[in-house]
């Protein structure tokens, strides 16, 4: 019997985890054949956005500057929190399920026994929707690496490689510099190349200077700096005075932002934005469980810390939150992540942990973080628990917290999307 073909959303995402063995297997041949006979390509500049953190949060401060400034934009992002249409937007909505249908068909339709992983097809099916969309910018966020990423197919009019530290070292290599070098694998010979990160891998500059990219570097091609209440930017050719700070909260938005306005200022002859739309851009650029902030008492944070460079940031903007009285940490991680680093990071600010597995057979248990911590704290109090699911164990630190107190949330994304998923919890009754 001839298999039914998949209709819905849903059964596509089933369909695209059943064809090839491996979750991860980089290389771009079998993605570029498959682009080959869609005929993939983009009349709008495209930017390509790569880096171990930082890369959502600058996609979404190009999105938002360019919708202020009018025009009509495509975004792709991966991870997605709670559903997978988020990793698609269109002028500034997720798109639907029913729109993104027919391209899965097409890449169906076309890749004949090429056999593709489930990040490459659905790269493939929400690149042909952007294709399709007549759009005046697309922004495209690398999935691991660079180099060797589906997304690396497109030839991008400006990359920006973001902050890089050490992440996915297994595939990407064991320190700063090998990883420096498979991200610069999205830069192109004669464009744009926007390095945010201020003391980036020399591998980096040396990649871009050998195939003849337009380097912007920190400190030499675009300047920074601020106050409390605003800061200034300038670049080549242009400067702008008195901003206001990124809606997103931390202070590593600004590096972020900085790269941003680099972007722009490169691209300026087919994409000019007005300083307004800057500012505006700035003000109201949002983007969940990125240092989110949820109303109510006790303070509740989201973050999408999962590697030790963004857990050193959320840590520092923890302690820029003021004085809790004490602080719970729901927490849960993939396997491969260097738990031991972030436990370093950001125990001193955590008084109770509650630990959680995750519905990924990638994931760490929560008993084994369990033992992990407690391995690497013999001696702290032994104030940790574990639970079955992300809700479950926020439920379990707002029955513990006093309305003073903190919690936070962060790891995985599956962690901070398995709480928005369920909904954010009511306060318990001493809460209110």
């Amino acid at each position: 019997m001839t298999p039914t073909p998949p209709r819905t959303l849903p059964e596509w995402l089933a369909h695209c985890e059943r064809l090839h063995p491996h979750t991860i297997a980089l290389g771009l041949e079998r993605v570029a054949e498959v682009a080959r006979r869609l005929a993939l390509r983009f009349d709008a500049p495209v930017i390509t956005v790569a880096g171990t953190n930082g890369k959502g949060s600058t996609c979404a401060l190009l999105e938002a500057i360019a919708l202020q400034a009018g025009y009509r934009t495509g975004v792709y992002t991966s991870p997605h929190l709670v559903h997978f249409e988020e990793r698609c937007r269109v002028r500034g909505e997720a798109v639907t399920a029913e729109a993104l249908l027919p391209h899965f068909e097409r890449v169906e339709a076309v890749r004949g026994d090429v056999a593709l992983t489930y990040f490459e097809f659905t790269t493939l099916a929400i690149l042909d929707l952007l294709a399709h969309a007549a759009l005046d910018v697309v922004i495209l966020e690398v999935g691991l690496g660079g180099r060797l990423d589906a997304v690396n197919v497109v030839d991008a009019d400006c990359a920006i490689i973001t902050s890089i530290d050490l992440d996915h070292t297994e595939l990407l290599g064991p320190d700063r510099e090998h990883i420096g070098r498979e991200k610069a694998g999205i830069l192109r010979t004669g464009r744009a190349a926007i390095v945010s990160d201020p003391l980036p891998p020399q591998s980096v500059i040396d990649h871009a200077r050998e195939i003849g990219a337009d380097l912007w570097l920190v400190g030499r091609d675009l300047h920074y700096g601020g106050d409390r209440q605003q800061w200034q930017w300038r670049g080549r050719s242009r400067q702008y005075g008195g901003l206001p700070y990124p809606a997103l909260r931390g202070a590593n938005q600004l590096v972020n932002a900085a790269g941003v306005l680099a972007a722009f200022e490169a691209l300026r002859a087919r994409l000019p934005v007005p300083a307004q739309a800057i500012r505006n851009g700035l003000a109201m650029v949002a983007l969940p469980g990125r240092f989110q902030l949820v109303p109510g008492t006790p303070a509740l944070v989201l973050d999408v810390a999962h590697n030790p460079h963004a857990v050193a940031a959320l840590a520092e903007n923890l302690d820029a939150m003021g004085f809790f009285p004490t602080t719970h940490a729901v927490f849960g991680a993939m396997a491969d992540k260097d738990v031991s680093a972030m436990f370093a990071r950001i125990a001193p600010l955590v008084d109770r942990w509650y630990f959680c597995d995750l519905p990924t057979a990638r994931a760490a248990s929560a008993a084994e973080l369990q033992a992990r911590w407690q391995a690497q704290f013999p001696v702290a109090p032994q104030t940790v628990s574990t639970h079955a699911t992300p809700s479950a164990a926020l439920q379990a630190a707002l029955a513990a917290a006093d309305p003073a107190d903190r919690i936070v949330v962060f790891g995985s994304f599956f962690t901070v999307g398995g709480v928005l998923h369920e909904g954010l919890p009511r306060l318990s009754a001493k809460h209110v």
